[in-house]
């Protein structure tokens, strides 16, 4: 896989099993963006936490995250990321985060967005994310995966 997405690219391009942690400790949005960051930096996707998680910060910033039905969507686009990924955590108790619907949020899907690619693959991952995140069926489908394996292949499947 080259370092640099290609317009075609599935979403299955930027994330793998071992982007995806089923059982976040967090008890808030803070150390759940930590813990993320955390899994990002470890499998040397960004080069620095501090800055990384600094930069996703600012974009929280800027508007809500939270999309309603329990599921955020930060991101961070940031020098400090090596490759273009996504992290997706499922918190073990859910925890408060602005959201459209001011209810808690138990997924985090971070992306995580080298600055180059900030503008066009940024957007074309935010949009197939968001098809997908349009599908009632695949929301509730998101809430109910039992395995990193489950939730992979729901994460890569084309939108209808």
């Amino acid at each position: 896989m080259s370092e640099y997405l290609t317009d075609d690219f599935n979403i299955a391009d930027v994330i793998t099993e071992e982007l995806i942690d089923l059982e976040l400790q967090a008890e808030n949005k803070e150390e759940a963006i930590l813990e993320l960051t955390n899994i990002l930096y470890k499998k040397g996707l960004v080069s620095n936490v501090k800055d990384f998680y600094e930069d996703v910060f600012l974009r929280e910033k800027e508007g809500v995250t939270g999309l309603g039905q329990g599921i955020a969507i930060p991101h961070g686009k940031s020098d400090s990321v090596i490759k273009t990924s996504l992290v997706v955590g499922k918190m073990t108790q859910p925890i408060e985060w602005e959201s459209l619907d001011e209810q808690p949020v138990d997924i985090i899907i971070l992306f995580a967005v080298r600055n180059i690619e900030a503008n066009t693959l940024h957007i074309k991952l935010l949009q197939k994310v968001a098809v997908l995140l349009a599908d009632d069926a695949f929301i509730y489908a998101l809430h109910h995966v039992e395995t990193k394996k489950e939730l992979l292949q729901l994460l890569s499947r084309e939108p209808d």
